[in-house]
């Protein structure tokens, strides 16, 4: 069995290994998994749109798999965690932007995907978390 890689990713993953002692993503053979990945800039700044939030967090996801040497196309789970718009529904917004970044950044692929609604999430102001795990070539 492979020996687990850990990677932070530059800038808010830098910081948050610093700050909160944990890593962005780990590799271990050709499978990665990455730690939840919100609508943060490196600054931990949130933009003001649900929209832009999500879109940045798929980013953000990118960019964690790119480190452990991943891409979107090698996703085959998705966990995505959210505050609801309203007490019995997720929302519009929420799986309107996640289906579209979901085929933008995937083509024909379609992962397995969990959708969450939570009542709070690990940063103030913040309102959707996407966490993934990959299988390196298998895209």
């Amino acid at each position: 069995m492979s020996e687990p890689e850990f990677f932070a990713t530059p800038g808010y993953g830098e910081t948050q290994l610093a700050n909160m002692h944990y890593n962005q993503a780990v590799r271990i053979g050709d499978r990665v998994e990455i730690s939840g990945q919100g609508g943060w800039d490196d600054d931990w700044n949130f933009p003001e749109s649900l929209e832009d939030e999500i879109v940045r967090a798929f980013d953000n996801v990118e960019r964690t798999l790119a480190q452990a040497g991943a891409t979107w196309r090698d996703v085959i789970a998705v966990d995505s965690y959210h505050i609801p718009e309203s007490a019995d529904f997720i929302g519009e917004v929420h799986n309107r932007v996640m289906v579209e970044q979901l085929r933008k950044r995937m083509g024909d692929r379609a992962p397995i995907w969990t959708e969450i609604g939570v009542a709070a999430l690990g940063a103030p102001k913040m309102r959707v978390e996407i966490r993934a795990t990959a299988i390196v070539g298998s895209a």
